[in-house]
């Protein structure tokens, strides 16, 4: 497949396309004559670099301008703790860090170190290309270090729209991380489509991203639930209007799905399967939690799917080459499915994700999976969110508890009925639908809950 810029290059318009970030804006066709890592960028040819910016821009940059030119690129996530970061550069084999000027790595984690800069250094570029660039994906959601996951550009970008099918018609955007694989599936479509992208930042308010999202005009759009339950809450979803709302990277249960066909009614709402290691599996549109049925079984297109000990089941040409590192698991069987770990069950006919087989509840020898308990109580219209977790017990080792957010707090707590009547109304529609282990044993109403930066539910021992 050719290079990002090749594709770019290769359009009907010169260079189409532009990121807009928190600090600027930058055309793509500027990188035509100048460059973001200035005289620098030669010196990463064939190299294996580290891109461990802050900004998600310079790192949308550092990207378009490396794959074709390094040998191998690890897209490193802010967050990443240094020790993490120093053993992603063993893993990777990196000898090069690309960073950001006010931020200068520890020099011991990669020998060469180069700045990646918002003000383009302009002079001849030269773009001839080297190789087939590996990119590195993180996973995340992992306690300690995070594995490493190799993909080809090919694999990442799929059957992504190339440039000029759609250039000057979808604007987008996403809160995501782009260097994460839901943040970079919307990387590449904006790009090798010719279309703008609007980048998020990290600790940016929601309703400030969303504020620039509106201002760019963004027609697409995408998320986690929760990063789509907090733009609700936040009251500052109706800033923009979309034509096209996408979630992915957790359970999208009905409730949700419901409350973003009432903010963007003429919207089309889509919820996606996906992992750094399967890479897409399906998207749904028909505005129901979980997938049809149909769509399991071998020969159905690019994506083979299978039900197998209770688990989703991935194969496809979008898969994964292989985990860097000596000491991890093998990617894919035999046959080449990647078990995703998320447990689904068969009900009339359609998939219900049930939750993650490493996140189930133990009360008494019997499972509960966290997720379906939350489906429940995040049906009732005044709850925006909820979590629901372990608390250790004397008798039965475990029992469930829950933490709820509310729509609106304040008017629940003036209500004549007050928070125990709405506790009461919860619980009881737990009972009516739960078995009795699964119905949590207390709830307790929260201001807010954590996210992890990849927009996920921070749920206990992640």
């Amino acid at each position: 497949m050719a290079s990002l810029w090749e594709t770019l290059a290769q359009s009907r318009e010169p260079v189409p396309g532009a990121f807009h970030g928190l600090e600027a804006s930058i055309a793509l066709a500027e990188l035509a004559t100048a460059s973001s890592l200035g005289t620098d960028l030669e010196s990463l040819r064939g190299r294996s670099v580290l891109v461990a910016t802050h900004s998600q821009l310079t790192a949308a940059l550092a990207l378009v301008e490396l794959d074709g030119l390094a040998r191998r690129m690890v897209l490193c996530t802010p967050d990443l703790p240094p020790d993490h970061l120093a053993s992603v550069a063993a893993t990777a084999a990196a000898d090069c860090i690309v960073f950001e000027d006010a931020q200068p790595p520890d020099p011991s984690i990669a020998p060469h170190r180069v700045p990646v800069r918002v003000t383009l250094t302009p002079g001849p570029v030269n773009r001839r290309r080297t190789a087939q660039t590996e990119w590195v994906l993180l996973t995340s959601g992992t306690m300690g270090a995070p594995k490493l996951v190799l993909h080809t550009l090919a694999s990442l970008a799929g059957t992504a729209p190339r440039s000029g099918a759609s250039a000057g018609i979808s604007v987008w955007s996403t809160f995501y991380d782009i260097r994460r694989y839901g943040g970079l599936q919307i990387f590449l479509r904006a790009v090798l489509g010719g279309s703008p992208l609007v980048l998020s930042s990290a600790g940016e308010l929601t309703r400030d991203f969303l504020a620039r999202a509106a201002a760019a005009r963004v027609t697409h759009i995408s998320g986690t639930p929760s990063h789509w339950r907090r733009a609700l809450m936040s009251g500052a979803a109706t800033l923009i209007a979309p034509e096209y709302v996408r979630l992915s990277g957790e359970i999208a249960d009905q409730a949700v799905l419901d409350s973003l066909r009432g903010a963007y009614p003429t919207a089309r709402i889509a919820h996606a399967f996906a992992s750094t290691e399967a890479g897409v599996a399906f998207d749904v549109e028909d505005g129901l939690a979980g997938f049809p049925a149909e769509l399991i079984g071998q020969g159905r297109g690019r994506v083979d799917m299978k039900v197998e000990d209770g688990t989703l089941r991935i194969r496809s040409e979008r898969t994964a080459t292989r985990y860097l590192g000596a000491d991890v698991t093998v990617l894919a069987d035999a046959d080449g499915y990647v078990d995703t770990g998320d447990m689904v069950e068969l009900r009339d006919g359609r998939y219900y994700f049930a939750g993650r087989k490493g996140g189930v509840i133990n009360v008494g020898g019997l499972k509960v999976h966290p997720e379906e308990v939350e489906a429940v109580i995040n049906a009732d219209p005044r709850v925006r969110m909820s979590l629901v977790r372990a608390r250790q017990n004397p008798i039965m080792g475990a029992v469930v508890v829950a933490d709820v957010v509310l729509v609106d707090a304040a008017g629940a707590a003036h209500d004549s009925t007050g928070f125990e009547s709405l506790k009461h109304d919860l619980l009881d529609a737990c009972r009516r639908v739960l078995p009795a282990h699964k119905v949590p044993t207390m709830l307790r109403f929260v201001p807010a809950l954590e996210l992890t930066p990849a927009g996920k539910l921070v749920r206990p021992g992640a």
